[in-house]
């Protein structure tokens, strides 16, 4: 009778009666085999019988503890993202991560701000770093210090292993709040029967540009081509003269005269026709493959999508963004992972163990040669394994070359705001002939307005 209650699935109204009944058959075994077998081996036997009766119970508070993980990847870049989730629930047994794409990264952000209003949170989530200060100020995101720097964070040197631009994207007002993860930076693509054609070389520095400008004035052919807006190469412009946009300390700089020469730089080359925007193609991407655009700024993570677009036989490379001003800047993008408010202690301890995971050199390096996105390690990057495979996969090696050079706005409350008005700003230079420097004052005082809420 015992082992046919004790066998069948326990329900909850069952625990109480159980419990007691499984007292009761204990102490009788142990009562009875002590007297006729001895203490020693009755101890034993009534551990057994207990093990036997408790089995569904032990079960049920042996189970992993789930970390639900939202994220915006889909096609090859979910296939690998959920190999690695395997990995990771394989490689222990206190965790495991359920992984939920919500199909891109802008339902990724709405859905994140409605469950935190209806209390259903998902304990991990990709977010864009900009998007941090946002999720801070209205408690969504938890404050990752102690796991970063606690006994099962990372030491120093494995804290030095990760290019500090990427640890510089995971902090707001000092704290960490993120973990970086999928990374890109801006990079150049160039097309090799253009240049030879052309008589030159692939340009280095923003005087080779110009130059190359020079040759083909006049022609149907621009030297230069951008996305739709020219954003975020000015932003790399400007900081490679020494500025940074938005500083640390929240003090605006976008109406510095770096800033304006950098604009007026870019403006010259569109108005004479030399360097061509992207238009209603937003990335430039047909401007290039047909021919248009000799040179084309674009993202790292945009090599396979200029891959699929590209007619047979087209020859083409890339490099990093030529140095202004005898410095090279490239702008870095991607998005991180977050800790939300509501995750339990458990919970936390499961999403940090990993985000360490996705951190480590093997599995950055995997998802950087699966995905064209970078790795965000420095052994990963300079691995014999990573430079086989650039090697084999030479139109990686631009994005590989830049990280040295690779930077990260400083987020602030209100950055997705700005980004609006960033990109009104080059709308208002390009199609309604508004001079740099008067739209960058603009900018400027809008962005000092949105400032003032971080200090």
């Amino acid at each position: 009778a015992y082992a046919t209650v004790a066998n069948r699935s326990v329900s909850r109204s069952d625990y109480v009666p159980l419990i007691l009944f499984r007292k009761r058959v204990t102490f009788i075994m142990k009562k009875f085999v002590t007297k006729f077998i001895g203490a020693t081996t009755a101890a034993a036997l009534s551990t057994v019988t207990l093990a036997q009766g408790t089995n569904t119970l032990v079960n049920a508070a042996s189970k992993p503890t789930e970390i639900s993980f939202w994220h915006g990847q889909t096609g090859v870049y979910q296939e690998e993202l959920d190999k690695q989730i395997k990995e990771f629930n394989d490689s222990q047994s206190k965790y495991k991560v359920v992984g939920t794409s919500q199909g891109n990264y802008t339902t990724l952000q709405q859905k994140i701000t409605a469950a935190a209003k209806s209390k259903t949170l998902p304990v991990l989530a990709q977010a864009v770093y900009t998007q941090v200060p946002d999720y801070v100020n209205n408690g969504i995101v938890k404050d990752l210090d102690a796991q970063l720097n606690g006994k099962d964070g990372l030491s120093k040197k494995q804290q030095a292993n990760i290019y500090p631009g990427f640890l510089d994207s995971s902090k707001y007002k000092g704290k960490f709040y993120s973990m970086p993860f999928s990374v890109s930076v801006r990079v150049m693509f160039y097309n090799k029967t253009l240049l030879k054609q052309y008589g030159v070389d692939v340009p280095k520095t923003w005087d080779d540009i110009q130059k190359l400008a020079e040759k083909v004035k006049g022609t149907d052919v621009a030297a230069l081509g951008f996305d739709q807006s020219f954003d975020m190469e000015w932003n790399g412009m400007v900081r490679a003269a020494g500025k940074s946009l938005v500083t640390k300390n929240f003090k605006s700089n976008i109406a510095s005269k770096q800033a304006v020469a950098a604009a007026d730089a870019i403006n010259k080359m569109v108005k004479d026709g030399t360097a061509k925007t992207a238009g209603s193609d937003i990335y430039g991407t047909n401007n290039f493959v047909n021919g248009k655009t000799i040179l084309s700024y674009s993202s790292s993570a945009g090599v396979s999508a200029t891959k699929a677009q590209a007619p047979e036989g087209f020859e083409w490379g890339t490099a990093a963004i030529p140095s202004y001003k005898g410095k090279h800047a490239t702008q870095l993008a991607g998005n991180s992972l977050v800790v939300t408010s509501t995750a339990t202690k458990k919970q936390t301890a499961g999403a940090w163990a990993f985000m360490k995971f996705l951190a480590s050199d093997k599995q950055t390096e995997a998802w950087a040669e699966a995905t064209g996105y970078l790795p965000i390690t420095k052994k990963a990057t300079n691995s014999k394994s990573y430079k086989a495979y650039l090697k084999a996969n030479p139109l990686a090696a631009g994005g590989a070359d830049s990280l040295k050079y690779a930077f990260t706005d400083t987020p602030f409350l209100g950055y997705n705001e700005y980004r609006t008005d960033l990109v009104t700003m080059t709308s208002n230079i390009l199609t309604k002939d508004e001079a740099p420097k008067k739209a960058l004052k603009t900018l400027d005082s809008q962005v000092k307005t949105l400032l003032k809420a971080n200090k």
